[in-house]
């Protein structure tokens, strides 16, 4: 059975940014288009007001998360953003304020109950305040964990570690001890590599390829002549010492001078039986 909804496949951006933008009027801050998503940046303290305008005038139905941003070399550091869904125009937008360490952000818990899990998440990994939020607690850390994880500032081995203490019979908290100082490598892309040597890969640099060999002519000592046979008259000829000299001047009588090989054993078939009682 097709079941048809009334929401498009597909939805265009054309006219959203500046209808929006026109709706919010001072709220507004400023409305930009990037990577073909409508971003939208409100006063602080307008939030609350611009959400609720777009729920309920623009059909923007469901708030589908709140994440945090932190730029530390801004005085406003943190960005919180909402992302907000239409499932009647099947269209999105995000919409962000910015505040500080210390400036609370007006909760949205009064226009969707889930902000409140969002908000704490945000105040858990950020440290950002939600005025208004009736259970602003952590909600991913220990109760007794130290400092905001997400902020950039935040050590990466974090300020404390737990252990379970037999001794205690409980888990306990102790500063960080490192078995060695964390390193901070710069390594850049995995695909492209360093532009420098790391360590240790001096040791695999390859050796410059030897010369190619040059191709000469053989040495011949003069011209070969084929008619004149080569003979070993004097030793320089025969490269061996005076008794090799002596034994090769000496005539050839023609006869085979080997040693005759002694004579093979008789076939075992000639040997007697064995009689019972004899060894092997």
């Amino acid at each position: 059975m097709t079941v048809l909804h009334s929401a498009p496949r597909w939805s265009s951006n054309e006219g959203v940014k500046d209808a929006l933008a026109a709706a919010l009027g001072a709220m507004l801050v400023k409305a930009d288009e990037e990577h073909g998503e409508i971003l939208l940046t409100v006063a602080r303290d307008s939030i609350e007001d611009a959400l609720r305008l777009l729920r309920d005038d623009h059909e923007y139905q469901q708030l589908m998360d709140i994440a945090g941003v932190d730029y530390p070399q801004r005085a406003e550091r943190f960005d919180v953003c909402y992302c907000l869904l239409s499932v009647t125009k099947n269209h999105r937008v995000i919409v962000k304020t910015s505040t500080d360490e210390a400036t609370p952000v007006p909760t949205v818990t009064t226009l969707w109950p889930n902000a409140g899990w969002y908000e704490r998440e945000v105040y858990d990994m950020f440290g950002v305040l939600f005025a208004g939020n009736p259970d602003l607690r952590r909600i991913l850390t220990d109760y007794g964990f130290q400092g905001h994880p997400f902020r950039k500032d935040f050590p990466l081995t974090g300020y404390v570690e737990l252990r379970y203490s037999e001794e205690d019979k409980r888990v306990v908290y102790e500063p960080v001890q490192l078995a060695q100082d964390l390193r901070q490598f710069d390594f850049m892309s995995p695909w492209e590599g360093a532009d420098y040597v790391l360590p240790g890969d001096e040791k695999a640099v390859t050796p410059p390829p030897a010369p190619a060999p040059v191709a000469t002519a053989p040495d011949t000592k003069g011209t070969a002549s084929v008619d004149k046979p080569k003979t070993t008259d004097s030793k320089a000829d025969t490269g061996a010492g005076d008794k090799a000299n002596a034994e090769a001047a000496k005539p050839s009588d023609g006869k085979d001078s080997a040693v005759d090989a002694p004579d093979a054993p008789k076939a075992t078939d000639d040997r007697p039986a064995k009689t019972d009682g004899e060894g092997a």
